[in-house]
């Protein structure tokens, strides 16, 4: 029963009463027993009144909890003329108007900070409360190049991409720069934030690839000019004097005549080596644009692989080829080409030692003409695929670390993608993405 009924019920059963008394005792006066149950009666209807009113408010507070609950903040109550009532009112109409208000800017502080992050050139990766993926926007999704459904509800380390596995490793507030497909430089950071009083962590993914290859670049290029000035500016001075000197040797005693020319010889060798040197540094500096020429690349890797395979290192090794469909003409520079291959499979070569596979596919993917070449030799640790395209960087004991950052520069100039993938004990992959279509 509800508390109002009983508040009514509880008014007629003590009016009731009072009235039969009444009645019993005023029964021979006629007159005052009409006004005592007149004022009964106004008694109990004004206790009726004051009872609903009561019960009003209340009836109020539950209807606006009710919308509290379904969470309608756009009701709002009139005023009933009653001042406590009115009171109450006006306090419910301000509190949903502040209510409304704040779920307006909250809601347009979300689509913004959505709209940010879908336009972010950096990823962004979030995690809910249990450690798991639950938004990754396109960058994000870009850069590891997986989906949405292959990233949410899943830990970071459970998906198999490297780039993941790096992000699990980080500690809160720490960033490490992590290489992936050969020459990518990601800079990746985890934080925290607060989300209804709790921590929760989420990633952020930088892009450094072109940042810092245009560093590396201006870095290397300011020194091989000073080098090649010192060096050439010393050699050929030196080389001069050198000669006048074997000028000198018939003034010499017979004896010694020939250490003395032997000596001269050997130091004018060697110092003429170092002017190659520095020269093939500064091709890499002083690299023209391309001449961009129509061009068959599976003709010209064709030609290459007949010359490469010639050669006393390469004659043990089994070379395949893998053409899945014709590759169309390419406007590219030749010459420059030909220097990218002839650097891959010289690399590729090395890597078998001799004696192993290189395989050399050819085909297009998503209308683009692609080439890769894979070797069967051991691949790469992940030290070294840290410092893969650092300039002056080699793994060979007498390497001067210029073929791959001749080679990124010719690629980068020609405007064609590439990756160098690979690990520890597995195949290693140049691949390289040409753009279609003639100029």
């Amino acid at each position: 029963m509800r508390l109002q009924l009983r508040f009514i019920l509880y008014l007629i059963a003590l009016h009731l009463p009072f009235a039969g008394i009444a009645m019993y005792v005023l029964a021979e006066h006629r007159l005052w027993l009409f006004a005592v149950e007149v004022a009964f009666a106004v008694s109990l209807v004004v206790g009726y009144r004051l009872v609903r009113s009561l019960f009003g408010t209340l009836e109020l507070i539950g209807t606006g909890t009710q919308f509290f609950d379904e969470g309608d903040f756009t009701v709002r109550f009139t005023p009933t003329g009653l001042p406590e009532m009115d009171n109450l009112i006006a306090m419910y109409n301000r509190m949903t108007d502040r209510l409304r208000e704040e779920r307006v800017r909250m809601a347009e502080q979300d689509s913004f900070l959505e709209k940010i992050t879908s336009a972010s050139p950096s990823g962004v990766v979030t995690l809910n409360f249990d450690g798991r993926m639950s938004m990754a926007n396109p960058a994000a999704r870009r850069m590891l190049s997986l989906s949405n459904e292959e990233l949410l509800g899943k830990r970071p380390s459970e998906p198999d991409s490297p780039l993941l596995q790096a992000l699990a490793e980080l500690a809160v507030g720490e960033s490490r720069v992590v290489s992936v497909a050969g020459r990518r430089r990601l800079k990746c950071r985890r934080s925290q934030f607060l989300d209804r009083g709790f921590e929760r962590h989420f990633f952020l993914i930088e892009e450094l690839t072109e940042e810092l290859r245009q560093s590396e670049k201006g870095a290397y290029e300011r020194m091989i000019r000073v080098m090649s000035h010192e060096v050439n500016n010393t050699v050929g001075a030196s080389n001069s004097l050198l000669h006048s000197c074997l000028h000198y040797a018939g003034h010499i005693p017979d004896d010694d005549r020939a250490d003395f020319e032997e000596a001269l010889r050997i130091v004018i060798s060697r110092t003429s080596q170092l002017s190659a040197f520095m020269r093939s540094f500064s091709d890499v500096a002083r690299l023209p644009n391309p001449n961009r020429q129509p061009c068959d690349p599976a003709r010209m890797l064709g030609d290459i692989v007949t010359l490469m395979r010639a050669g006393e290192a390469a004659r043990e090794i089994e070379w395949k080829w893998e053409i899945a469909e014709p590759v169309p003409i390419v406007a590219l520079d030749q010459v420059q080409m030909e220097q990218v291959f002839v650097n891959i499979l010289k690399n590729a070569v090395e890597a078998v030692n001799g004696r192993g596979t290189v395989t050399l596919r050819v085909g297009t993917d998503l209308g683009r003409p692609f080439v890769v070449v894979e070797d069967s030799g051991q691949g790469f640790t992940a030290d070294i695929r840290e410092q893969l395209f650092t300039p002056f960087f080699s793994t060979k004991e007498n390497g001067q670390g210029i073929g791959l950052t001749l080679i990124q520069e010719i690629l980068d100039r020609h405007g064609f993608e590439f990756s160098l993938d690979g690990g520890d004990g597995k195949p290693t992959r140049f691949t390289i993405w040409f753009a279609s279509g003639l100029p």
